[in-house]
């Protein structure tokens, strides 16, 4: 049975839509409680992950899809700077 690699997956906190954890944008929540898109996959904190497309991104906010995931308030300058990186990101 050798040859057989399992592809991690991840679940989008938009669309709820399981997919391979490369295809997604993980937004990281560090121990000091700052709110990063986390570009290389591996900083150290608790992440969640987001499909690459904004729709995603805005139900995120609508559902508050970050909130339960961090388990805290996520204030609004957040999701702003999250808006503004998702636009330089190309998505």
């Amino acid at each position: 049975m050798p040859g057989t690699k399992k592809i991690p997956q991840r679940q989008c906190i938009g669309c709820g839509q399981m997919k391979d954890k490369k295809e997604l944008i993980r937004i990281l929540k560090t121990p000091e409680n700052e709110i990063k898109i986390d570009t290389s996959l591996k900083k150290n904190g608790r992440g969640a992950y987001i499909c690459k497309d904004k729709e995603c991104l805005l139900k995120a906010i609508k559902q508050k899809g970050l909130e339960r995931s961090f388990k805290m308030a996520i204030d609004v300058s957040i999701y702003d700077e999250l808006k503004k990186e998702f636009d330089e990101l190309g998505k």
